[in-house]
């Protein structure tokens, strides 16, 4: 019944507005833990994305392209090609939709209310891992390691570096944030393109699940804006003039030579490897293995351009090779730059879960192991205190009522019991009775007893399903009157015996005795 556009248009329509009103209604709920207000974030958002997808949908049928919508609506008009016959399309019309009700005598409606009130109740699955601790602290572990591990993440110092010189973990997070103060040479290595991709990655992952209401998109278009109108200036952080050159290593090659510092080291790389490095430079790649090894090694400490002509291949144009690596070299400064300003924009977003983490790893490295337990028994008990407290706020929309735990019974059972039907009775005040075994129940209750009473109405059977007063003392008359004609009478039919053994009624004995006869 649902297969012709516009009722798919309608539907669509109907989709949109049901949930807008649910995010409305999953706004109004006031959430205290932290935990409950990121998994109402996701909830809303996965309602948001949802409405997007609908959108886009309704768009592409109102553009109608293919002109099926057009047509829809001319065939409902009775529009055909022989004219136009609004009575008989009515009718196929007609006749389809009970052709539809044979096919499918058993079709029930469904309550569509059910299915979206159940989106509230839903959990999205959100992937933290333990040091996050759902979401209020950053894991650089790994960040850290292929930080400390890169040359541009060692000291600046004269000593000889080694494993003592590395870095902390806590002094890492008061860096990371702060790639200008990495020197330009460093930041041209693949090694710091590939690490400053990983913490990009990250901190948009990471972003994405604290904060999914947020439009990141949004945020980064205008970090593209700013950026380019500072690169153009040369006024980026960290990289001066972005057309500036220098005594950088080669980035054409395969070959990093921030990983060698001496001709001997750069050898073990193999004549073939030192051959491609040297013809991607246009260098000559003839020699032995220690003059090719020192012809690719003057490279690290001098530009194309000063090295002398005798280093060149034959027919090799210098200034060409030389300008398209400083125009390569320029565009991959850029890229890196560009990383670099999106990394401190959302350093800045996540500025308060930055600072939680330098004082979680602070207070890590101060305690011992049983104050670590003991805090962490602290947060169990005060997670369990919050989900107490998320226990006496039950949603309950449907007003069901409580069962022996404290919370609502199955809508299953509440319909089985007839919970929804109401009785009121009048002799009670007009108290209202939900179900059929409370209503029955309720004729042997103090509050109904109280209430015959009041009339002056014993509460016997004979008044059992009677809940207005009216009813009750007309009942109570007819009783009375039904006892008045089979009612004992004493001086007609209680018996008295004189000494001679006659038998006779109260009234007559009383009589003959006041006569003296008796």
């Amino acid at each position: 019944m649902s297969s012709t556009l516009l009722e798919t248009t309608r539907a669509s329509h109907e989709e949109v507005e049901r949930l807008e009103r649910l995010i409305v209604k999953e706004f109004q709920n006031d959430l205290t833990s932290s935990k409950d207000r990121l998994l109402q974030s996701h909830r809303v958002r996965n309602m948001i994305d949802t409405i997007v997808s609908t959108s886009h949908k309704l768009v592409d049928i109102y553009e109608d392209k293919d002109h099926a919508r057009k047509d829809e609506i001319a065939a409902l008009g009775g529009q055909t090609a022989s004219g136009t016959n609004v009575f008989s399309a009515f009718y196929d019309r007609l006749k389809e939709i009970r052709d539809y009700h044979r096919r499918h005598p058993a079709a029930r409606v469904v309550d569509v209310e059910e299915q979206y009130e159940a989106l509230l109740k839903e959990e999205p699955v959100i992937e933290f891992t333990g040091e996050e601790a759902h979401g209020k602290y950053l894991d650089l572990h790994e960040l850290y390691n292929q930080y400390i591990n890169a040359k541009f993440g060692m000291p600046r110092s004269g000593k000889k570096e080694s494993e003592d010189s590395h870095i902390e973990y806590s002094t890492y997070l008061n860096l990371f944030s702060q790639p200008q103060k990495i020197d330009r040479k460093l930041k041209l290595t693949r090694q710091y393109r590939e690490y400053t991709q990983n913490l990009l990655e990250y901190l948009v992952y990471f972003f994405q699940r604290t904060e999914p209401l947020q439009d990141l998109d949004k945020i980064f278009s205008k970090v593209v804006t700013e950026f380019e109108e500072q690169w153009k200036d040369g006024k980026v952080p960290g990289w001066g003039g972005g057309q500036e050159t220098g005594p950088v290593p080669a980035q054409d090659t395969s070959i990093d030579l921030d990983y060698y510092t001496t001709v001997e080291e750069l050898m073990q790389v193999g004549l073939e490897k030192l051959k491609e490095a040297l013809a991607s430079l246009g260098l000559k790649t003839g020699g032995t293995l220690q003059q090719r090894a020192e012809r690719l090694f003057l490279t690290k400490h001098f530009p194309l351009e000063k090295l002398e002509k005798k280093h060149f291949a034959k027919g090799s144009r210098v200034p060409v090779q030389n300008g398209a690596a400083a125009l390569k070299e320029n565009i991959n400064s850029k890229e890196v730059a560009l990383m670099e300003a999106k990394i401190i924009k959302l350093c800045t977003l996540l500025s308060e879960t930055i600072e939680r983490t330098k004082e979680n790893v602070e207070k890590k490295q101060a305690l011992t192991y049983e104050e670590m337990e003991s805090e962490r028994q602290e947060e169990e008990m005060q997670a369990e205190s919050e989900s107490d407290d998320d226990d006496q706020q039950i949603y309950n929309p449907l007003k069901l009522p409580m069962g022996w735990d404290g919370k609502p019974i199955p809508y299953w059972l509440y319909k089985l019991h007839g919970l929804g039907q109401e009785f009121k009775c009048e002799i009670c005040g007009n108290y209202s009775y939900w179900g059929r075994r409370a209503y029955e129940r309720h004729f042997k209750e103090f509050r109904h007893q109280h209430g015959m009473r009041c009339l002056n109405i014993p509460n016997t059977k004979n008044f059992n399903e009677i809940t207005s007063i009216e009813e009750a003392k007309e009942l109570w008359k007819r009783i009375q009157e039904r006892q008045g004609i089979n009612k004992w009478r004493p001086d007609l039919e209680e018996e008295y015996e004189d000494k001679e053994g006659n038998i006779y009624n109260k009234k007559t004995f009383t009589d003959l005795q006041r006569q003296g006869l008796i």
